[in-house]
């Protein structure tokens, strides 16, 4: 699995998955919190565990923090304990506890129990079930989207808190907080790093 092949398919998302101010507080919040002393607001904490182990399996630490180090995780929960009904929420859970027995039953554990190897397994079974996002045009999809499943879904959220994070946003993508004036005619090769803002 290529985290930057991941990052570049569906860095699309980030523009229309940002809903609001609330959300991006959110985020925020989760900055700060510390991995020692923090409690799931809404998640069990065998089912943070799943979710710490899976976004940690899908963004990595590499030469640039992974998933856990901006708090994704974090968010994730208080995202599902914020913006989810009682129906939403049971749904969250079920869809966990389906995971984990398919991981039990192909790999004798939990997912956050499994092996490296096997937890890339299991995702790499789940891809391929997984349905997909439809093509998007000015952040509309095109046509009829149909579900996407659990695993598509908790991906994209990941993926859309990692790179809308403080730290990715200043440190690893372009960040200019007062941006200068136009260019319109520069060469592609000279943008360097996708842009934050």
């Amino acid at each position: 699995m290529d985290r930057r092949k991941a990052l570049r398919q569906t860095s699309w998302l980030a523009g229309a998955a940002i809903t609001g101010p609330a959300i991006l507080s959110l985020l925020q919040s989760c900055q700060s919190a510390s991995r020692l002393d923090w409690q799931p607001t809404f998640l069990s904490n065998d089912e943070a565990e799943f979710i710490a182990a899976i976004v940690d399996t899908i963004l990595p630490r590499t030469e640039t923090p992974g998933a856990l180090d901006v708090g994704v995780d974090i968010f994730i929960d208080k995202l599902w304990a914020q913006t989810s009904d009682e129906a939403g929420q049971a749904q969250v859970r079920s869809d966990i506890a389906a995971f984990d027995a398919t991981c039990k039953q192909a790999y004798g554990s939990a997912f956050a129990k499994c092996s490296p190897e096997d937890q890339h397994k299991a995702l790499e079974v789940a891809e391929a079930n997984a349905g997909t996002f439809n093509p998007g045009v000015w952040g509309k999809a095109v046509g009829v989207q149909k579900p996407v499943g659990f695993y598509r879904s908790l991906k994209s959220t990941a993926i859309w808190a990692y790179i809308t994070s403080e730290e990715i946003g200043k440190n690893v993508l372009n960040y200019d907080p007062i941006p200068g004036g136009y260019d319109g005619c520069i060469a592609v090769d000279s943008v360097g790093n996708k842009w934050s803002l």
